[in-house]
């Protein structure tokens, strides 16, 4: 895979590279962090509540995933993976995409989608799904500018709170 290193504001770079097992509980600690800030509790069917929270790179082995960390300041501050959307063919769900306020606001959330979308298209899928929240309006409004489209809920993906669903033609 390959690494991308953008600026920050304060000249320090950001790295976005793949998800390795050792990154495993600093990115569910920032999954946990973000939803908790944002309220986003595990009983109400966030991702958070989902059991592979703590091996996420033992879930992205699979064909055609790969989940993405961003590495600020020697520590994982956020991250974000695609996967094949399950019973739908060609469909890819853009997943678990958190960001710790050190690093929200700097453009990153836009560099780690479109990695996320090319690495869905050279993986031959047409199409890339997501389901959020109306509390993340930053997530939100960036989906919108990215082309995503609001549709109907597509699978069980087991985060029946995730009112909003979307996707963008690849």
């Amino acid at each position: 895979m390959t690494q991308h290193s953008s600026t920050l504001s304060h000249s320090v770079d950001a790295i976005i590279r793949p998800l390795t097992a050792q990154d495993d509980a600093a990115i569910a600690a920032v999954i946990r962090e973000v939803s908790a800030e944002y309220g986003l509790t595990p009983d109400k069917g966030f991702s958070v509540a989902d059991k592979t929270l703590d091996c996420l790179s033992e879930v992205y082995q699979a064909q055609g995933s790969q989940y993405w960390v961003i590495e600020y300041q020697g520590k994982v501050v956020g991250g974000a993976g695609v996967a094949a959307l399950a019973e739908n063919i060609g469909v890819c769900e853009l997943q678990k995409m958190y960001f710790s306020r050190a690093i929200r606001g700097q453009g990153m959330a836009k560099k780690l989608t479109q990695q996320c979308i090319e690495f869905a298209k050279n993986q031959q899928y047409q199409s890339m799904y997501l389901e959020t929240t109306a509390v993340l309006v930053e997530a939100l409004a960036l989906y919108e500018k990215l082309g995503f489209n609001h549709c109907q809920h597509l699978g069980e993906t087991g985060h029946d709170a995730c009112e909003i669903a979307m996707i963008m033609d690849l």
